[in-house]
């Protein structure tokens, strides 16, 4: 409350059939009046509505547990209580799951004094998966999954974890799913920032995020084996779970929190970072999680002092003007001693930089002529005689 009055109104807007819509709503033990409202809400709804009102459980995923051992519906969708729905959301994405059989969909997202993930909004596609395009940057619980595919595998979300448990169920149901729909063109969902900033993703200590990715990382690599794709996918906890451990809050963090979230790192680096995780990653981020891995904090303050000031690394074109090295601390000092390759920008990056030209493009024309070379016959461009 107040929030859970606006979300219950989205919910009775819905432009899907009422009679098509299950409302399993669990109290998990508030104190703020939301129980008594939810009774009144089961009352007048137009659609079926159940309401469990139980002892608090501390975290999302008891409540949630719950509530799917109740579905009945051929799909599920899990709404915040401080969130809401764009009016057309389920009717769109039932739509859309039945008409590609896919096992999730993936409404657009819209924050409302929240900034949420953009990257997977470019287009709207029928059917598409993990791999092959860029959901693996929104894990959050939100989406509509296929029942029969929880089922299935028995799915449930980890109620060990206090935060990231959605991440470890939305990317186990991507991975499981027959086909994922990406619905863009439509907004499905409102992401609301709470004005007293208390979020469940903001709150507890830095060693519950450590935990977070270590479930991910550890349910990516028990699914997907050691290569290319579970290295792209590993990304998403190195980038999004771990590096801001090593961002500028780490400059604020005593001696003692330092050298803990350095051990705690360690086991997840050695595991699990790899040369082909570290490429897909920008230079300062690559760098930073590398000093991690080798357990170097000395050479670490310096990098993050530099990227909290947000200064642009000045560039290094070596090659005929196709590598780019960017100039962080530390570039080429043999005291440090960290190699080359680690400030070596990739194409995406390098573009930026005036005068970079893409090797493998330079590569394809290079040998394009030599073919053409080739299968040229003597004489062709001989000189005719006036």
């Amino acid at each position: 409350m107040p929030y859970l009055v606006e979300c219950l109104k989205s919910v009775e807007a819905q432009t899907i059939e009422p009679g098509r819509i299950e409302v399993i709503a669990v109290d998990d033990g508030s104190t703020d009046g939301t129980g008594e409202y939810l009774e009144e809400f089961a009352a007048r709804a137009p659609m079926p509505v159940t309401v469990i009102r139980q002892e608090n459980s501390g975290g999302p995923s008891g409540p949630r547990n719950v509530g799917l051992g109740k579905a009945g519906g051929r799909y599920v969708f899990f709404l915040d209580a401080d969130d809401r729905l764009g009016p057309e959301a389920l009717e769109r994405m039932v739509a859309m799951a039945d008409e590609h059989g896919t096992d999730v969909v993936l409404g657009r997202v819209e924050g409302i004094n929240r900034t949420p993930p953009k990257s997977m909004w470019g287009k709207t596609l029928g059917r598409t998966d993990v791999f092959s395009s860029n959901i693996k940057f929104t894990l959050s619980a939100q989406k509509l999954f296929r029942r029969a595919l929880l089922d299935r595998h028995g799915m449930r979300f980890d109620e060990s974890l206090w935060t990231g448990e959605d991440a470890l169920f939305t990317m186990e149901a991507y991975l499981r799913a027959d086909g994922v729909s990406v619905l863009a063109d439509y907004t499905c969902y409102y992401l609301v920032g709470r004005e007293d900033g208390k979020h469940v993703t903001k709150t507890g200590g830095y060693t519950l995020r450590f935990d977070s990715a270590r479930a991910l990382m550890n349910l990516i690599a028990e699914m997907v084996p050691a290569g290319s794709r579970r290295d792209a996918l590993m990304v998403r906890p190195f980038l999004v779970t771990l590096l801001p451990q090593f961002g500028p809050r780490y400059l604020k963090d005593s001696e003692e929190v330092r050298r803990d979230k350095f051990a705690l790192a360690k086991p997840l680096t050695d595991a699990h970072w790899t040369p082909g995780v570290a490429r897909r990653l920008k230079v300062h981020e690559r760098l930073r999680l590398h000093l991690v891995a080798t357990g170097r904090p000395d050479l670490l303050v310096d990098v993050v002092e530099f990227v909290r000031a947000k200064r642009q690394a000045a560039a290094v074109l070596e090659r005929r003007r196709t590598r780019v090295y960017l100039v962080y601390p530390h570039f080429r000092s043999r005291a440090a001693g960290i190699p080359d390759s680690l400030y070596l920008a990739e194409d995406r990056e390098a573009r930026a930089f005036e005068g970079y030209r893409e090797a493998s493009a330079n590569s394809f024309v290079r040998r394009a002529l030599r073919k053409i070379r080739r299968t040229l016959r003597p004489g062709d461009f001989g000189t005719a005689a006036a």
